[in-house]
């Protein structure tokens, strides 16, 4: 009879699992020695944060759960942070933690947490294998848990006696998940709400998006003349030189954008939540009734009328709802989606010139001609802003990105892309702040060869904190200064490519170089902490005041 560990994993291969991401500990390894027979890659990170951050882009990835192995006590608690990115950024994801034995509990035992009452408010659902013949079932139920209505993650704690005991089991089978959709009544309903509209307006967000999905959006946007935006950190939801394409609704957003949004008669928004960040901090609708009629469109049922009370509530996803959707019938062009889309590209088309010798402006414009086909992956920082207002998503599954704000995910989510696409280019960008909350993950490009490319974008500071600073006590900065390492340096060490850039234009060359060595990169930029973002300085904060 196979023991709990291996009914374990032979659990997570009948569910497709192929990868499991982790941090290897002694409170799991029955497990960890049934992963040496299964058919499963193990990749195994430096630090446990990093670890759930690559399971969290991989199941932005495939849309299924990423997996990610840690130990317990400590091991757990540096995991949080990934749970916390998949929590906010509805990401399907299953967290193993090894636990103490049963015998152990409620003595304090090395290492001993309560999982249930530290992840409650992160996981979707939290569960304690007691029992070996209970993890089908418990295996089973996370999958549904992790991929129904507004996908999250899961937490499973397994003591380590439990992993031993023998079983007599079988895997529970492959899950697949219900897809809520619209009645007809309700696709009536929208037919003449946007047939008695004069300048409705399209918003997408949130998961349970696909290729398949994006495109339904495209086409639908195109039937009814819709300008189309999407929330923060989910530009990959609509080709950015698509007609109609509006722009992100992010931290300084394009005043054209929102001038669009507010004197819209309907707001139709689909798959998205509207949280702090797209609604510019609960500001651009009111609520619970909005100022103007709301049709809201979410896989979960219990996000409509959360924030905002709706006019329409749809519980569907977006693929079950753009299939509804077709039959509604097409609206005559008044021009407003391309009116939005020129908006947009008066915004992006042209970066701004900043101070300082190396400058972002002219290095995305180099980057988006040289690499449009990239997976561009990042964290979070003012150097973020330059990616999401002057890059060109194209495709879905070409950005992963923290809609949560969690700085060091893009080196994790960079890497966790490789894994996934090998033939595919794929661009880290990092603040050096950012980079040094993951940058130990680099030994695992390292290690297992993946020619990533990341772009650290260094000004000394932990520029976001700064430019509050600025803004709100000038002159008074404190505890944003950095003092930096040679990143190049540290990619030299691994065994990789690395370069110092100082001026623009030295860049360019920089990045073919970086290319044709085919090995884990890193460009370090060297930036003016002035430019402290791509319309403000440091000087100008300081004037403003």
């Amino acid at each position: 009879m196979p023991t709990g560990g291996q009914l374990l994993i032979q659990c997570l291969e009948e569910q497709g699992v192929d990868r499991i991401f982790c941090v290897p500990g002694e409170s799991y390894l029955a497990a960890l020695d049934a992963m040496h027979d299964a058919k499963i890659e193990v990749i195994n990170a430096r630090q446990e944060g990093g670890a759930a951050m690559m399971a969290e882009a991989d199941g932005k990835l495939t849309g299924r759960p990423g997996i990610c192995f840690v130990t317990r006590g400590p091991g757990a608690t540096n995991a949080a942070a990934g749970v916390h990115v998949a929590k906010q950024d509805s990401t399907p994801m299953i967290l193993f933690v090894g636990q103490i034995g049963r015998r152990m509990r409620g003595r304090e035992a090395f290492q001993e947490v309560d999982y249930r009452q530290t992840f409650r408010d992160l996981a979707k659902w939290v569960e304690e294998i007691d029992y070996a013949d209970r993890i089908p079932e418990i295996i089973s139920h996370a999958w549904h848990i992790a991929l129904s209505g507004r996908p999250g993650p899961v937490v499973i704690a397994l003591p380590e006696d439990m992993q031993r005991d023998e079983v007599d089991a079988l895997p529970a089978p492959y899950v697949s998940v219900a897809d809520p959709a619209p009645t007809p009544p309700q696709i009536d309903q929208l037919s003449d709400m946007l047939a008695g509209a004069e300048r409705p307006f399209m918003i997408l967000g949130g998961g349970r998006w696909d290729a398949e999905a994006k495109q339904a959006a495209e086409d639908f946007s195109a039937a009814h003349d819709l300008p189309t935006a999407v929330t923060f950190r989910r530009q990959q939801l609509f080709d950015h030189l698509h007609p109609n394409y509006a722009g992100d609704m992010g931290p300084g957003m394009n005043p054209g954008l929102r001038k669009g949004i507010e004197e819209a008669d309907l707001i139709l928004l689909v798959g998205g939540r509207m949280s702090e960040m797209p609604s510019q901090g609960f500001e651009l609708l009111s609520f619970p009734k909005t100022q103007v009629p709301l049709i809201h469109v979410h896989p979960g049922a219990e996000e409509l009328g959360r924030i905002y009370a709706p006019a329409l509530g749809i519980n569907a996803t977006p693929s079950t709802f753009f299939k509804a959707a077709d039959a509604v019938p097409a609206q005559t062009s008044q021009g407003r989606g391309a009116e939005a889309h020129i908006a947009y590209r008066g915004w992006t088309d042209t970066p701004p010139d900043t101070p300082g010798d190396a400058q972002m402006g002219p290095i995305m414009a180099f980057l988006r001609e040289a690499s449009p086909e990239a997976i561009v992956a990042n964290g979070a920082g003012n150097y973020a802003i330059w990616v999401h207002r002057f890059w060109r998503f194209r495709g879905y599954g070409k950005q992963l990105a923290p809609t949560s704000g969690s700085m060091g995910a893009g080196l994790p989510g960079a890497l966790a892309a490789k894994l996934r696409c090998p033939d595919q280019e794929v661009i880290c960008f990092a603040g050096d702040g950012c980079f040094q909350m993951t940058s130990q993950e680099f030994g695992v490009a390292a290690q297992y060869g993946l020619p990533i490319i990341v772009i650290v974008v260094d000004n000394e500071a932990y520029g976001t904190i700064r430019m509050h600073q600025e803004r709100d006590y000038p002159t008074r900065d404190v505890g944003t200064a950095l003092v930096n390492p040679d990143f190049a340096a540290i990619a030299r060490a691994y065994g990789g490519h690395g370069e110092t850039v100082l001026k623009t234009e030295e860049f360019a060359p920089a990045f073919e170089r970086a290319r044709a060595r085919g090995k884990p990169a890193i460009i370090h930029v060297k930036t003016d902490a002035e430019a402290i973002s791509p319309t403000t300085t440091i000087s100008k904060l300081r004037g403003k005041v």
